[in-house]
């Protein structure tokens, strides 16, 4: 005898209605059920940020989530989150990534602070990136690019 739930929710603008173990993280749901690995298994207790996906637009640590708990809801995974371009233009141009592990977090937590606060000083870039872990300790590059893109948004 199986357990599972129904799972229904959109990852990235497709629906998803599957069923799920009730004990299946939305961590394992993306990158297991739903087939996208740029969403990261790192620690699993919400401290590296690896697995950092957006739920109706607000950036969550998909370890800490259950999967049952986005039912209805909107899931955007750095696949799926089409408003980056200067902002991996600018982790390109300000070598904001090395091992590219944290990348995921980090972009998408940039682009959240971005769109709250379009001018962050350094000390509210490094605040809004210190959930995020990056394990070369880029965080110079890192902070770089967020103000990079900010500019390049002021611009834009």
């Amino acid at each position: 005898m199986s357990c599972t739930s129904r799972l229904r929710c959109t990852i990235n603008g497709v629906a998803c209605d599957r069923e799920i173990d009730p004990r299946l993280l939305l961590v394992e749901a993306v990158r297991d059920v739903a087939g996208l690995k740029g969403t990261r298994v790192g620690c699993l207790t919400g401290d590296c940020g690896a697995c950092t996906v957006r739920i109706d637009g607000a950036v969550v640590k998909s370890c800490l989530v259950l999967a049952l708990s986005v039912e209805d809801r909107a899931i955007t995974t750095i696949e799926g989150a089409g408003d980056l371009t200067e902002i991996q233009h600018a982790f390109v141009a300000e070598n904001g990534f090395q091992c590219g592990f944290c990348t995921t977090g980090m972009v998408l937590t940039a682009a959240e602070l971005l769109r709250d606060n379009p001018r962050p000083s350094e000390a509210e870039i490094r605040r809004a990136i210190s959930g995020n872990l990056c394990r070369c300790t880029g965080y110079d590059g890192i902070v770089a690019a967020v103000r990079r893109a900010a500019e390049a948004r002021a611009r834009a």
